[in-house]
């Protein structure tokens, strides 16, 4: 404790204002992360897989981590490997979007695995309109002047820039 004891007189009113400012601030900078489930069956289909599939690709790169259930139901219990066979087949078509954060187990009559998206996964924009085809201009379309002069810019090699390297002794 200093010695006088030091005291600082301020607007309480602005103090709680400047404080739940700093408060949002920080909310802003965190990132929600949301999980998605994604159910399959055993005897999924090859075009509902691929599907299925495609949507887990656009989630993960979308930023959301991705839930994998496999339900089994009645005889097909008996036969766990076929789950994880598909549950295989995911992690090979889903690739390079994701990586496995917990991998496949038995829950029951579930199997899980939970999927994350790679670190250098860039997020989506929206969608852009398109203009019409009919609007736009080809490299044909452009005056035979301007030709040339675009395949010049492209031939002509950058000349080397020498960098000189200046040291400066301390007299000290």
């Amino acid at each position: 404790m200093a010695n006088p004891p030091v005291c600082r007189i301020m607007d309480y009113g602005k103090f709680r204002y400047e404080e739940s400012q700093k408060a949002k601030e920080s909310r802003k900078k965190t990132v929600q992360v949301s999980i998605k489930e994604v159910k399959f069956r055993p005897k999924i289909g090859k075009g509902d897989f691929d599907t299925k599939v495609r949507h887990m690709q656009d989630f993960l790169a979308d930023g959301h981590k991705v839930k994998v259930t496999l339900q089994f139901r009645g005889r097909e219990m008996a036969h766990p490997e076929l789950g994880s066979r598909i549950l295989d087949a995911v992690i090979e078509q889903v690739g390079t979007h994701g990586k496995v954060e917990t991998m496949a187990r038995l829950e029951g009559r579930n199997m899980t695995m939970v999927l994350a998206p790679e670190k250098k996964a860039v997020v989506k924009k929206p969608h852009e309109s398109k203009p019409a085809a009919h609007n736009e201009k080809s490299a044909d379309d452009a005056p035979a002047s301007a030709q040339p002069q675009q395949q010049a810019a492209v031939q002509a090699p950058a000349e080397p820039v020498a960098e000189a390297v200046v040291e400066t002794a301390d007299p000290a």
